[in-house]
C-alpha cells in the first residue's frame, strides 16, 4: 500500500474507460475514496459502482467545486486524465483545435485554479496529468494531438516547479501506446508507431504508483521513452531525420 493515498479524496477524470478507469480502481484498491468523472454518464457510474466510489459525470474542469463536496471538503489528489486524441495536420479544422486546447491543456488550467489555493493554504496536494509520450516527442499524423499534449507537459512542469516547495506534488503520466478506445481510434498511424509496443491500462497505473512512491515527477510506463527523450535532446536534427523517415513509412503505406 501506498501511504500518501491511503483515506486520501481522489478525483480521476476521463475515468469511464481505458487509463482513467485503470487509475480510478488502483486508487481504490490503495485505500482512497475515489470520485470517478466521464462526460457519459453510465461509464462513470459503472466504474464508481465497481469500487464503491461516487459517480460525478460531466465537464471534467468544472466539477471540482462538487467533487470537493463529495468528497467531505477536500480533494488531495486530482488526476487530469480526460484527454481527445485529435488528428490531423496544420490545416485541421480550428474547431478540432480548439477542442484539443480546451480539454488537453485549458481543463488542467481551470482545474488548478480551483486545487491550487486550497492546497497551499493545507501545504499539500498531488496533481497527476496524464500527458502521453506525445508530449514529450511528438506523433505523426496528429499536429492537435501532439501540440497540446506538449502543452499539458509544460503546464505540469510549471505546476512542479513553482509550488514543490509549498507542499504541492505533480506527476506527468507519458505513455506511448496503451490498449484503449483512443489507440483504437488512432488509426494507421497508431498501427505503426504505438500498437507493437502497446500495455494495458492497469501498467500505466502501476506505474504511477511507484512513481508516488519515489515521488517523481515523469512516469514513464513505457521505459524506452526516457532513451527516445534523450536523443531527442541531444541530436535535435538527427532525431527529427529519424521521425521523418517514419512520416514517410507512414506515407508509403497508409
Amino acid at each position: 500500500m501506498v501511504e500518501a493515498v491511503q483515506d486520501a479524496g481522489v478525483v480521476v477524470t476521463g475515468a469511464g474507460g481505458g487509463i482513467g478507469a485503470a487509475l480510478a480502481r488502483r486508487f481504490a484498491a490503495e485505500g482512497a475514496r475515489v470520485v470517478v468523472n466521464d462526460l457519459d454518464a453510465g461509464r462513470a457510474e459503472a466504474v464508481a459502482a465497481e469500487i464503491g466510489g461516487i459517480a460525478l459525470p460531466g465537464d471534467a474542469s468544472a466539477i471540482v467545486a462538487e467533487a470537493r463536496e463529495a468528497l467531505g471538503g477536500r480533494v488531495d489528489v486530482y488526476c487530469a486524465n480526460a484527454g481527445v486524441g485529435s488528428g490531423g495536420t496544420e490545416a485541421a479544422d480550428p474547431a478540432v483545435w480548439a477542442l484539443a486546447w480546451d480539454v488537453n491543456v485549458m481543463a488542467h488550467v481551470r482545474a488548478a485554479q480551483e486545487l491550487v489555493p486550497d492546497w497551499l493554504e493545507r501545504g499539500a496536494g498531488r496533481f497527476v496529468s496524464t500527458v502521453s509520450a506525445a508530449g514529450l516527442l511528438t506523433m505523426i499524423g496528429a499536429a492537435p494531438y501532439s501540440v497540446t499534449k506538449h502543452g499539458a507537459l509544460a503546464f505540469a512542469e510549471w505546476l512542479s516547479l513553482t509550488y514543490r516547495h509549498r507542499g504541492i506534488k505533480v506527476h506527468a503520466i507519458c505513455p506511448q501506446g496503451v490498449r484503449t478506445d483512443m489507440l483504437t481510434a488512432s488509426g494507421s498511424a497508431g498501427d505503426l508507431v504505438l500498437r507493437p509496443g502497446a500495455i494495458e491500462p492497469e501498467q500505466v497505473a502501476d506505474a504511477l504508483f511507484k512513481g508516488i512512491a519515489e515521488d517523481r515527477f515523469l512516469i514513464l510506463p513505457h521505459p524506452e521513452v526516457a532513451e527516445y527523450h534523450q536523443a531527442r535532446a541531444a541530436d535535435p536534427d538527427r532525431w527529427l531525420t529519424g521521425m521523418n523517415r517514419l512520416q514517410q513509412q507512414w506515407e508509403a503505406h497508409r
